[in-house]
């Protein structure tokens, strides 16, 4: 899942960043509210997880343009603000959630699976293409029965694959989906991924479409 983190302190950002991207996420984190916006038109992200006290715009002037804008990736609230009336106002403007700081990170992980789930409109946990499984919940991926160590980025490519297996991918599409605005990216680092992939699962798994990208490969 690609996320847009939005919050202003800077020790809680830096610590939100690097759990989620332990738990297969790919993350773009933003302190600052009045640059929000202009981020979400183009689908790029599947949630976004917002704190309400931000500098340059409140969060929740943030979230009531997004939804008048048409904007309809899942909101997570993530704030101090605990009273019933903001709770309120927050839902009625539009959040899927509410979780109020401090918070554990994995009912923060829990509530994302559960948004991520709802988005699908589908209760499934394992991810499957033939003899391949993934469960994105766990990192946990099997082929032909046998259980396969990826890498975080590894998993990430393959998840954003087999949820559509008839979709070519560019690899500046597959670049946006594993990394973020401030990652260091090779010339080659799909190619670099891809050929893992296969060396680790089979061959036939990734297919390249020559000239457009990658897709998935017919279910063995």
């Amino acid at each position: 899942m690609k996320i847009l983190l939005v919050e202003d302190d800077a020790m809680l950002g830096a610590s939100l960043k690097a759990a989620l991207e332990k738990d297969y996420h790919t993350v773009d984190w933003e302190n600052r509210g009045d640059k929000v916006n202009q981020r979400l038109p183009g689908g790029a992200y599947d949630l976004l997880i917002l704190d309400l006290g931000l500098p340059g715009k409140d969060g929740m002037s943030i979230l009531t343009e997004a939804r008048r804008a048409g904007q309809v990736l899942p909101v997570l609230i993530l704030t101090a603000r605990d009273s019933l009336d903001d709770r309120v106002r927050g839902l009625d403007a539009g959040a899927d959630d509410y979780l109020l700081k401090p918070f554990d990170l994995e009912e923060l992980s829990a509530r994302i699976r559960a948004l991520g789930r709802r988005r699908t409109t589908q209760a499934a946990t394992t991810l499957s293409h033939g003899a391949l499984s993934l469960e994105p919940a766990t990192g946990i991926v099997r082929f032909a029965g046998k259980a396969i160590s990826l890498s975080r980025r590894e998993f990430m490519l393959l998840e954003v694959l087999v949820k559509r297996p008839g979709q070519i991918f560019t690899r500046q599409q597959l670049e946006e989906s594993l990394y973020g605005w401030d990652d260091d990216i090779g010339s080659n680092t799909v190619e670099v991924h891809v050929h893992h992939l296969r060396k680790k699962l089979d061959n036939r798994v990734i297919t390249t479409v020559r000239g457009l990208g990658y897709r998935l490969g017919d279910a063995l």
